[in-house]
């Protein structure tokens, strides 16, 4: 079991910006930001989560490497509404909200790309 994951990003201030809109129709947050006075300097870090658990961080790094990371939903509206979001703050599509029958017959995912390149998505395993 995961207790939480983090991924380099090039730009703090522009992956948090993104972040905050992007996850915000799933129901995630910015939770905490340890040391906001190395946010100016783009040196920061931040924990996104739930109910005051952060469980998804993201930290300047020099090197970016590329990942991919699934966040699960109670409905295909909110793969949707994360999909339109993320599009909006500045994300590009990696695939459209949609079925993947070829994972399963439920299987109700949206796909973008994050500032960096990270694979970011949004799926649904519950049938209509």
């Amino acid at each position: 079991m995961l207790d939480h994951l983090g991924i380099s990003v090039s730009d703090y201030a522009r992956s948090k910006r993104f972040y905050t809109a992007a996850l915000a129709p799933l129901g995630i947050a910015l939770i905490m930001e340890p040391v906001p006075e190395q946010a100016d300097s783009g040196a920061g870090a931040c924990g996104f989560g739930t109910d005051r658990k952060p469980f998804f961080w993201i930290g300047a790094e020099a090197t970016v490497g590329h990942s991919h990371v699934a966040f699960a939903v109670p409905d295909r509206a909110t793969v949707d509404a994360f999909h339109k979001a993320a599009i909006a703050a500045g994300a590009r599509d990696n695939g459209a909200p949609g079925l993947r029958a070829h994972y399963h017959p439920n299987y109700y995912g949206a796909f973008v790309l994050d500032p960096d390149g990270h694979n970011i998505e949004a799926v649904c395993h519950a049938p209509v």
